[in-house]
């Protein structure tokens, strides 16, 4: 493996990554209260709850992509 691999894996692995967060953050912005009301069935958990859940999950799945794909793109991007 070398440094353009490594570059092109973690240029691709961000991209498919934030592709999933806006996915996920569209999903809930159109079809919010069909999936409240989804897992409401399940689950006893509020209007509130459900969002603050939503919105920490977006929060760390983001931090999660900045850390493990974005950092380590731009780092091989400055070495080459």
């Amino acid at each position: 493996m070398n440094v353009e691999m490594l570059t092109g894996f973690f240029g691709w692995c961000a991209i498919i990554n934030l592709a999933l967060l806006t996915w996920w953050f569209l999903f809930l912005l159109f079809a919010h209260d069909w999936t409240w009301r989804l897992h409401s069935r399940w689950f006893q958990i509020t209007r509130d709850r459900f969002d603050a859940i939503h919105y920490s999950g977006m929060a760390f799945y983001k931090i999660s992509i900045f850390m493990f794909n974005v950092v380590p793109w731009l780092a091989l991007n400055i070495i080459t």
